[in-house]
């Protein structure tokens, strides 16, 4: 898990977070139609963006088209269907 999670371009992250926060944040994070982990990558990006250098900034844009395919590929997977 994390960042030695090899063939996974979205590996699950854990946080550490008061409980209490975590449910505050996922409230505001409704009221503002949003979900925690959008937002949560909104704030990573926009840090990078912001105080990354320039292999940062590179990495960032390798990650986001990486996300986009993903992203695109995701409405074409097939369910299985229920029995």
């Amino acid at each position: 898990m994390g960042e030695n999670d090899d063939g996974n371009a979205t590996p699950h992250q854990g946080v550490r977070v008061p409980r209490l926060m975590w449910q505050a944040f996922g409230r505001v994070c409704e009221r503002r139609g949003t979900s925690r982990n959008v937002r949560i990558v909104d704030m990573i990006r926009a840090d990078i963006r912001r105080h990354g250098d320039q292999q940062d900034k590179a990495d960032l844009a390798t990650a986001d088209t990486e996300l986009r395919a993903r992203r695109s590929r995701k409405g074409t997977r097939r369910h299985p269907s229920p029995s």
